[in-house]
């Protein structure tokens, strides 16, 4: 297997990254490829929930994963072995979070020519991210249940921002003070048009909606 490409990421020189995020989406627009930001607090399941969506996906639709951390390339390991897709790792240099110009940085080193679909999975927090629009197309975070039930209320941008909301871990609710119905009633509070789709990324339960979601937004994309 080939060594994991990393792309040290450079500050973003531009003042205003919302320009820059516009700019991005039409140029993604244009090559008709969707570029997808996944959110979530460290331990949610995002790597094993990406895993379990790109193997539903892959042979349908063409895909890349961008992994975004601070250090290390432990999960775009993880996803080049799991999936075989193409996977490379952008080191934040510190910062919490990516902007626009980041993400075109690394979208730079990705084969644009050869893709449908890239997936950018953002730095694990649920402050920062949030904060900054990386150009991509829609935002999706999961929300794992042991974190509990009341995070939209606690993190009100995460969840404005939010185009699907991804509760992972179902197969623990019998042993957490966990309430889907008072999540979902949470959500619509910040973002009554986000999706709620819940998911068990161990067993498989619910990915596949998650996975038709994306292929949907994917081919409407490319209208």
């Amino acid at each position: 297997m080939e060594p994991i490409k990393i792309i040290e990421i450079k500050k973003s020189i531009f003042a205003d990254n919302n320009i820059d995020a516009d700019e991005l989406r039409d140029e993604l627009k244009k090559k008709g490829v969707y570029l997808l930001n996944l959110m979530s607090s460290p331990g949610s399941g995002k790597t094993t929930t990406l895993i379990r969506t790109i193997n539903l996906l892959k042979d349908k639709i063409r895909i890349a994963v961008m992994e975004a951390d601070i250090d290390s390339d432990v999960d775009a390991v993880k996803i080049k072995e799991a999936t075989g897709i193409p996977s490379i790792q952008l080191h934040t240099g510190g910062m919490c979070h990516l902007d626009a110009e980041m993400t075109r940085q690394g979208l730079d080193s990705v084969p644009m020519e050869d893709l449908d679909l890239v997936i950018l999975e953002n730095v694990g927090n649920l402050v920062c991210p949030a904060e900054f629009d990386t150009g991509s197309c829609r935002n999706a975070m999961i929300l794992s249940v042991p974190e509990g039930d009341d995070k939209p209320l606690k993190y009100p941008l995460m969840f404005s921002v939010c185009d699907v909301v991804v509760i992972n871990k179902i197969d623990v609710l019998p042993y957490f003070d966990f309430d889907i119905d008072k999540c979902r009633e949470y959500v619509r509070m910040r973002n009554p048009k986000a999706q709620v789709i819940p998911i068990c990324a161990k067993t498989g339960e619910g990915v596949d909606v998650f996975a038709d979601w994306i292929l949907r937004e994917v081919e409407n994309w490319k209208k």
